[in-house]
């Protein structure tokens, strides 16, 4: 048995028929490339969703009050005051793992300038709050311990309000702007950090003293959320147990009674995003890979023609001494090579779908070797076990009953 014979004539066999054979390769084209194009969209997402998650502070910890009862009826987040600036002042003094801690409150109103206005929010938060959540200044300075306690009017401005009230070009620091009828003296400006993954414009904000929102605005005397920076990411999990340790404490909650706060960080969300995305990337995967079968199929149904089209090609080389393994390890070549030659071309198809995909997406493109690898070795089992079939039809014919064929 020439092997390298067997190839020859099953190339020959493939010339002759080029525009089928290619249309019986599309299958597997649209099938590898679909595969290779799906998981490594699905990757780019989940990468992306994690860089988005990471700049806002891979290490970052949040603390939000619980939902609490009164009379009977269950409260939302909203109405809850269980976070006190006493919580914050004993986290200061007690934990060990925890770099930076800031109260926030916040509140929604028109930001008016002149003639101009704009609907944002005004985050009331301590100094360390830029550091947590991976802000910086792009001019001017952050407000000072003294501007807290005296309640300042003073604010940082993002960059899409500094555009709608100031224009382009224009510095806006030493300029005053009103929050829901309050003036604000603008001592700082934020860099540009755009819109997040979920479609929230990072820099439609103003960033004040929490006293000054709390008490001027707000009037309340609570805190909404407690932002806070573990020492290292390695190191949230510890830092969360202990902020729960010294929360519970803080509130005098008995061994058995629910906590009225809850703890959340950044870590967990990633996790939650990345089980999501693998989900959806399997399923996707999963779906493309259907159309590697029917490419499959397509190649069994084509062996099928040409096995009946060459019924007397057959039976005259088995007329002149050749064996039935020879005609099959002939058509189980054909078949391979079908199903290779499109699983290539699909590779570079996939690459090419995940290029294009990823740059209209805005996605990090993220190759998957591993799905390149097995889609090719998926082609190769396709290729024998939809050609073995039609191949063992063809080593089985009757050497008369072929020559006889019409």
């Amino acid at each position: 048995m020439n092997y390298t014979n067997l190839t020859k004539i099953a190339i020959n066999a493939l010339k002759r028929n080029k525009f089928r054979a290619f249309l019986t390769m599309l299958g597997i084209i649209i099938g590898v490339g679909s595969v290779i194009g799906m998981l490594s969209i699905g990757e780019g997402s989940k990468k992306s969703i994690q860089q988005e998650i990471s700049s806002m502070g891979s290490n970052m910890i949040f603390v939000m009050p619980g939902s609490q009862r009164r009379g009977g009826v269950q409260m939302g987040r909203s109405d809850a005051k269980s976070l006190t600036l006493s919580d914050i002042s004993q986290l200061k003094k007690e934990a060990m793992y925890l770099s930076a801690i800031s109260p926030q409150v916040s509140a929604s109103g028109q930001a008016i300038k002149g003639n101009k206005n704009w609907p944002t929010t005004m985050y009331g938060v301590d100094a360390s709050y830029l550091d947590i959540r991976k802000y910086e200044l792009e001019d001017g300075r952050i407000f000072t311990e003294r501007e807290i306690k005296s309640l300042g009017k003073v604010c940082l401005i993002g960059k899409t309000v500094t555009e709608n009230l100031f224009g382009e070009n224009v510095d806006p620091i030493g300029q005053t702007v009103r929050f829901n009828g309050i003036p604000f003296k603008i001592i700082g400006t934020l860099k540009e950090k755009g819109q997040n993954q979920m479609g929230m414009d990072q820099d439609d904000m103003l960033i004040a003293p929490y006293t000054s929102v709390q008490r001027r605005i707000l009037a309340i005397t609570h805190i909404q959320t407690i932002y806070a920076s573990a020492v290292s990411e390695e190191k949230s999990d510890a830092a969360i147990d202990e902020i729960i340790a010294i929360l519970r404490k803080n509130h005098k909650l008995e061994a058995d009674a629910e906590s009225d706060f809850e703890v959340r960080s950044q870590s967990e969300m990633i996790q939650t995003f990345s089980s999501i995305s693998n989900m959806l990337t399997t399923l996707l995967g999963a779906i493309a890979g259907i159309s590697l079968l029917v490419g499959g199929i397509g190649i069994m149904n084509i062996m099928y023609v040409s096995v009946t089209e060459r019924t007397k090609e057959i039976g005259l080389r088995m007329s002149v001494g050749g064996r039935g393994n020879d005609i099959l390890v002939q058509f189980l070549i054909e078949a391979v090579l079908l199903s290779l030659s499109g699983g290539l071309i699909g590779i570079l198809f996939g690459l090419l779908i995940s290029y294009i995909a990823t740059t209209l997406l805005n996605f990090p493109l993220v190759i998957m070797v591993q799905a390149i690898v097995i889609s090719f070795l998926v082609c190769s089992v396709i290729g024998i076990f939809f050609g073995w079939y039609p191949a063992r039809k063809a080593a089985g014919l009757n050497p008369i009953d072929a020559l006889r064929h019409e």
